[in-house]
């Protein structure tokens, strides 16, 4: 191998509460040669001062700034330029994972040659925050080898990817306010590498437990819709009609009546953030990385 086996890429962007967690968990993994580079993506709170006061026990710390473009994929990108390693792992600031989650990935990833790594993810609702908000962004969860089977790609919160895919394809795309791992995805589907999933590797990611929150989270996804059509019109169609994706599957078995119709409520009402956030793209088109043409190369 030409540099580390693996480096694990952390965007950050005013979370200092959430990268701490994430940090501490890494911390506990006993990896050879494991390190992590932090991307701050121009906080304005005390998140740069927690990871540069971080004192790791048993990881490599490095802590990068992307501030020319608010995006969380421009993170991702400045992270991947700056390691070496042969593999190169992305968690979001607020995630934690398991135990021997890097080591059973990376066997996972090795035993079965893949070149791109989807792993399980548990939304978790913290103490005291059982909201029905929560409990529906719990159910709704994130059923990843679902996204990877049926969409064929991961979310950035638990994938790993070949550095090589990178250097193959491109990196991410920092124009989108959302939908760049799906992009990112498709495109590494498109030129045929092999992409799997491990369910043995676990990583827990809080749920958001406001109704504002959630909302925020849909409508940017809405925004994000729109920007993969502007930008990939023959994968994605023209707008105004947003894309259809086909639907996933979600248990309704184990719920009460009365949290099927309130859950029910919420789905439609994310419905309706996701098309507001399409509208207002459309009608305003947002400036991220108006000087970028396309995904970067590595």
């Amino acid at each position: 191998m030409s540099g580390r086996p693996l480096t694990i890429v952390v965007p950050v962007y005013n979370d200092p509460e959430g990268v701490k967690r994430t940090l501490h968990s890494l911390d506990s993994q006993w990896v050879p040669d494991i390190s992590v580079a932090v991307v701050d993506n121009g906080s304005s709170d005390e998140t740069h001062r927690v990871v540069k006061n971080f004192a790791p026990t048993h990881i490599d710390l490095c802590c990068r700034s992307e501030s020319t473009i608010q995006s969380s994929y421009a993170a991702r990108n400045t992270g991947i330029r700056h390691v070496d390693a042969d593999v190169i792992a992305f968690l979001d600031a607020d995630v934690t994972v398991a135990d021997n989650y890097f080591d059973r990935a990376l066997a996972h990833l090795e035993r079965n040659d893949l070149d791109y790594l989807g792993c399980r993810v548990d939304l978790t609702i913290p103490d005291g925050q059982h909201t029905r908000t929560a409990r529906y962004n719990a159910h709704t969860g994130f059923p990843i080898q679902q996204y990877l089977d049926r969409h064929r790609y991961v979310p950035t919160c638990a994938l790993f990817v070949r550095r090589e895919v990178f250097a193959d394809v491109g990196l991410f795309d920092p124009r989108l306010i959302s939908g760049g791992d799906m992009e990112f995805g498709n495109r590494v589907d498109a030129t045929e590498y092999d992409m799997g999933y491990c369910a043995d590797a676990v990583a827990s990611h809080p749920v958001r437990t406001s109704l504002r929150s959630l909302y925020g989270k849909n409508v940017r996804v809405g925004r994000g819709h729109c920007q993969l059509q502007r930008y990939y019109p023959k994968r994605y169609g023209e707008p105004p009609i947003p894309p259809r994706h086909e639907p996933l599957d979600v248990e309704t078995a184990d719920l009460s009546i009365d949290d099927r119709l309130a859950f029910g409520a919420l789905s439609t009402a994310m419905t309706a953030a996701r098309a507001s956030g399409y509208a207002r793209e459309l009608l305003s088109p947002s400036d991220t990385g108006a000087d970028v043409d396309g995904p970067p190369s590595l």
